[in-house]
């Protein structure tokens, strides 16, 4: 991505059937902003981070589950994984998001 030059996020990035696919958008010590495109039904399986996630839906709709709490965002919405939390992703439709990590431990355990 092109430093000091407007872009339409959901433009840089395109589905593929029956595939996640990603772009970094940035990669610095302190943290990454990663652009994804997932075609519907595909998942990100059950993990942790030890960092907090922004999840801001560009496209589509998922299904975010949190600590075994599953929310539903669509364009337009964001959510908060926090740190050392269990979370998992599941595309309802095909679906593009950003996905903004911040490297700095957080304070919960």
């Amino acid at each position: 991505m092109e430093q000091s030059k407007a872009v339409h996020l959901a433009q840089l990035v395109e589905h593929q059937t029956g595939s996640v696919v990603s772009r970094t958008l940035l990669d610095r010590p302190t943290g990454t902003v990663t652009l994804f495109a997932f075609d519907a039904d595909q998942a990100l399986s059950e993990h942790t981070a030890p960092f907090d996630a922004l999840v801001h839906v560009l496209e589509g709709e998922v299904e975010v589950t949190v600590a075994g709490d599953p929310h539903r965002l669509g364009e337009g919405q964001a959510l908060i994984m926090p740190a050392h939390v269990p979370h998992a992703l599941k595309a309802l439709r095909p679906l593009k998001f950003v996905l903004t990590m911040i490297r700095e431990p957080s304070s919960r355990p």
